[in-house]
């Protein structure tokens, strides 16, 4: 079993987020960690500024209303989400902390000149729980391309360790269900219609030549899986 969770990304994203014992201002949209065009051609700027400066800054913006003036108001971001999920009379919270929370992972998720097979103790541990990189990259695109309206594919790590790919619809998080996320893609339409249309699939195999496996890696450290907290 793994040890207990602490944040993956420490101070590549310390300055990204603010942490939750200081914040006495409300939350930011965190800053993208590569510029507009970096991810083209598999994501376009165009893309980007829609769905960063406008989706992303909006979940942000009605967040903030949301936890105005509550006893959540200076509390943790994935905090709100958790406590958010288990009321259901605070749906709108939690969809709009999830979303926040997801997609600052997403953007993470990729970088410029990224994609190819991971390598070290990420590749050893997808060969051990999916047999083969490629056996886990079909499972993932098929989850990514085949999902059903909105929502979200993953890789995580379940409470042994052990690694799967799952889906989360609309704002689902596996935060939410003892789970690790390691990797996301966003399969919203918002995600990809502009580049892609209707072509979710062809969106989401474009995704692959994107995917930022420092990032998941950086949940591995010293051979022990961790939590993330945005």
């Amino acid at each position: 079993m793994f040890a207990a969770a602490v944040s993956p990304i420490a101070a590549a994203r310390a300055s990204i987020v603010p942490r939750p014992h200081t914040r006495i201002m409300a939350l930011q949209l965190p800053e993208l960690p590569y510029s507009k065009d970096a991810l083209a051609p598999h994501i376009n700027q165009q893309t980007l500024e829609f769905h960063y400066g406008k989706h992303h800054n909006a979940y942000v913006t009605n967040l903030n209303k949301l936890i105005e003036g509550t006893d959540l108001a200076n509390a943790p971001l994935e905090e709100i989400v958790k406590a958010a999920a288990s009321n259901a009379s605070k749906a709108g919270l939690f969809n709009n902390a999830a979303q926040v929370w997801n997609h600052t992972f997403y953007w993470h998720s990729m970088k410029p000149g990224g994609g190819g097979a991971p390598h070290g103790k990420v590749a050893e541990l997808i060969e051990r729980d999916f047999g083969s990189y490629e056996e886990f990259a079909t499972q993932f695109k098929a989850a990514g391309g085949g999902q059903f309206g909105s929502g979200w594919a993953w890789l995580v790590a379940d409470k042994e360790g052990k690694l799967k790919v799952f889906q989360t619809h609309d704002a689902g998080c596996p935060l939410t269900e003892g789970l690790t996320p390691l990797l996301t893609c966003d399969v919203w339409e918002h995600a990809f219609y502009i580049d892609y249309k209707n072509d979710k699939a062809k969106y989401v195999q474009s995704f692959w030549g994107a995917v930022n496996w420092d990032f998941v890696a950086s949940n591995f450290p010293q051979g022990e899986l961790r939590a993330s907290k945005l």
